[in-house]
């Protein structure tokens, strides 16, 4: 057990150094807490099942009989590095073991327990943690509400809670299931799922660069960010001389629902890619369009987008250019202008800017 525990150590440290912002979090430490006391133990038979998971060498005894879920590539891929078996979605039934950690968006979150527990052996055991500051309290009391008391521990400003899953499930499941599944995003006609970025609007700042596509946009064309579709939907209305478009996008739920909402165009050849932009590579495109998120978990961090300026540098063609949108207080300007050979403002309004960098 030691050397496996040596083991995990070692592959956490490699894939953290890859995939900086897919590192172990508080959550992950609350959510072992009850292993770790002693109140819980893994169990030595049967499946295991962990949602929305993350690298945690504590886990690898489970060596194969654990499945992680995971739909964030970054954190995907970290799992992958770490010798984990992992899936962008849940399969199966008859787990012994499900661990979740909960999403910081309520219906999201009720939803992953709704998952977990129908795929639960009767007397199967669920653990979930998450943070108090987003909400955990609250979900874990609808848990409670719905399933029966569970044991409970607080630490890291966060809350776990572990309970047995009984032989019928209790109705409430049904709700939670089903206002976890995509929905209409207000006068669209696309869907997305509670909890993917823009789920319920279109943002001001998207808003704001799709006014900014035009003619010019032409030849191989990529959308780093493309959430559940919104701007390649809007590329193909507005940009007549697009040839390719690369829908680029790392939350593998939103990229499932711009398949859904992106309708192909004729003449342009289309496809919906999951991966990391910031750090897989791409391209070379003659044009990329951004949104580039700039949050980590609850707080802002403005590297992510400078990593997304940095990633569009590589993958253009020379004369490629560069066209994205910003809260207007990010302080991008200085990587853009390392990176690009030109950039200019297009357009100010609504507390956003809208970019163009030229290689």
């Amino acid at each position: 057990m030691a050397a496996a525990r040596a083991r995990g150590n070692r592959m956490d440290k490699r894939a953290a150094a890859r995939y900086p912002y897919a590192m172990s979090s508080p959550e992950l430490a609350t959510l072992l807490l009850p292993f770790a006391s002693g109140a819980l133990r893994l169990p030595e038979t049967g499946r295991a099942l962990f949602l929305r998971a993350e690298p945690a060498a504590e886990l690898a005894a489970l060596g194969g009989r654990l499945l992680c879920v995971q739909g964030f590539r970054p954190t995907f891929a970290a799992l992958e590095a770490a010798g984990f078996a992992a899936a962008p979605e849940a399969s199966g039934e008859g787990y012994d073991l499900a661990l979740v950690l909960l999403s910081k968006h309520k219906a999201a979150a009720l939803g992953d327990l709704a998952d977990a527990l129908g795929r639960l052996a009767p007397g199967g055991l669920l653990v979930a943690a998450g943070r108090g500051d987003t909400g955990a309290q609250a979900i874990l009391k609808k848990l409670r509400a719905a399933c029966g008391e569970a044991a409970e521990l607080s630490k890291n400003h966060c809350r776990v809670a572990w309970l047995r899953s009984a032989e019928t499930l209790p109705p409430e499941l049904a709700a939670w299931t089903a206002d976890a599944a995509p929905r209409a995003v207000a006068a669209t006609g696309a869907v997305a799922a509670p909890g993917a970025f823009g789920w319920d609007k279109i943002d001001a700042g998207s808003r704001l660069l799709a006014e900014s596509l035009d003619a010019r946009i032409k030849g191989r064309v990529a959308d780093f960010g493309a959430g559940w579709g919104y701007l390649g939907r809007e590329i193909l209305a507005r940009c007549p001389n697009v040839r390719s478009l690369d829908l680029i996008e790392a939350d593998h739920a939103a990229l499932e629902a711009a398949k859904r909402n992106v309708a192909p165009r004729e003449g342009v050849a289309l496809d919906f890619l999951w991966r990391d932009a910031a750090a897989d590579r791409l391209g070379p495109y003659a044009w990329i369009v951004s949104n580039p998120p700039f949050h980590a978990g609850k707080g802002g961090d403005p590297e992510i987008g400078r990593a997304f300026i940095r990633a569009a540098r590589r993958a253009l063609a020379p004369r490629g250019r560069l066209l994205m949108v910003a809260n207007r207080h990010l302080p991008y300007e200085a990587t853009l202008t390392q990176a690009f050979r030109a950039v200019r403002v297009l357009a100010e309004a609504s507390g956003f800017k809208v970019i163009e960098a030229e290689t």
